[in-house]
């Protein structure tokens, strides 16, 4: 089999009710690049690039799709590691490697098309049938009513039968953001779990005191409290808050993680699979962990694509630690409306009761509807 072309599709859909993260962003659009990989046996391999992108799309046309193209698709740590070195003496973070994760998750789909067998059974069995999903959401949309808004939309999920929720936090003001918390927390009850996210807007200081104000809300783990460049920083929020603090989805590849796994600056890491090297480079980025003894809970944000990818890694990852009733790691469902999350699949991915099946299908387990890809296509 050999690899005959390498498509990317730009997908857009317009937000009805924008919303927005501590990042001041405002996101009135939901946007993804998908790299469709084709072969002269007729199977094709689909796989997805987390950012924006155009820039992803941009780096596979002039950088990488001449590399593939002829390729084995069963070679697929040969091609990563042609990749990588390929383009690594002008960036090995950032859009190199979420370019790259895009044909790295296309390739394992192939792959698992051409044997008949979901991705996790090729690259060592399913741990579970099925995943226990959070929802994310929780986001700032009326600014008149964070702590209602929140609160209602954390019901909801409650009532959907969600276990698990992951709120937004980081308003620029520290008081209004613990008293939202706390309303969270009081509506749900201590039967839902509660997490909260910052994307990485807080000081070391800020994040240390907020975190230990929120300690006694018991949450699940603190998720970015400062600049995902400050690795230090981390070690210091992690050593002086009693909570679980989590981050990495903006680190990519093994060498990224190396240090942050060593030191322990987290005790959660999330590698995003449509980001930091594919399904090849996150089995890699997990099984450091492991060895570290630090928890490795994957981000998830994009396509049904992308969902059904990590779906496919998370049934692969052990329980850590093992024991009696484990803690297998989560799957992130966020809610934001999304038509290519929800859409994009013939069959979409869904949670009942806060659980989701793992697809048991070949590849990544769904079929893209080439209608709908074509609905939201722009380049």
């Amino acid at each position: 089999m050999r690899i005959t072309d390498v498509t990317c599709h730009i997908l857009q859909s317009k937000v009805e009710q924008p919303f927005v993260s501590a990042r001041g962003w405002v996101y009135s659009t939901r946007a993804s690049c998908i790299v469709e990989v084709s072969t002269d046996e007729g199977i094709t391999g689909w796989g997805e690039c987390y950012g924006p992108a155009a820039v992803n799309k941009a780096l596979i046309d002039t950088q990488y799709r001449p590399r593939v193209i002829g390729r084995d698709p069963f070679d697929v740590e040969v091609v990563w590691e042609d990749l990588y070195n390929r383009i690594k003496d002008y960036g090995a973070q950032g859009f190199s490697i979420t370019a790259l994760s895009g044909i790295d998750i296309a390739l394992w789909d192939i792959m698992g098309r051409a044997v008949n067998k979901p991705v996790h059974k090729l690259i060592g069995g399913a741990h579970r049938a099925e995943v226990q999903a959070y929802a994310t959401g929780l986001y700032f949309i009326d600014m008149e009513r964070l702590v209602e808004e929140a609160v209602e939309e954390a019901q909801k999920y409650a009532a959907q039968g969600f276990h698990a929720i992951k709120m937004k936090i980081g308003l620029g003001d520290a008081k209004l953001d613990l008293r939202r918390v706390a309303a969270v927390r009081e509506a749900i009850g201590p039967g839902v779990k509660l997490a909260v996210d910052a994307n990485h807007c807080f000081t070391v200081p800020q994040a240390i005191q907020l975190g230990r104000a929120m300690e006694e809300l018991d949450l699940m783990w603190f998720e970015e409290p400062i600049s995902p460049e400050d690795h230090a920083g981390y070690a210091q929020v992690s050593q002086a808050l009693d909570m679980a603090v989590a981050g990495g989805e903006n680190d990519f590849t093994r060498w990224g993680f190396r240090d942050i796994i060593a030191s322990k600056a987290m005790d959660i890491v999330q590698p995003d699979v449509c980001a930091a090297g594919g399904i090849s480079e996150c089995r890699k980025i997990a099984a450091l962990a492991s060895a570290h003894g630090v928890e490795c809970v994957p981000h998830a944000w994009g396509s049904a694509i992308g969902l059904a990818a990590t779906v496919q890694f998370l049934a692969a990852l052990p329980d850590t630690p093992p024991c009696l009733r484990p803690a297998p790691p989560m799957l992130e469902f966020e809610q934001t409306p999304n038509p290519l999350r929800d859409h994009l699949a013939k069959e979409p991915i869904v949670q009942v009761n806060g659980i989701v099946a793992v697809p048991g299908g070949p590849g990544l387990g769904i079929e893209v509807d080439r209608a709908v890809l074509n609905q939201y296509k722009v380049a």
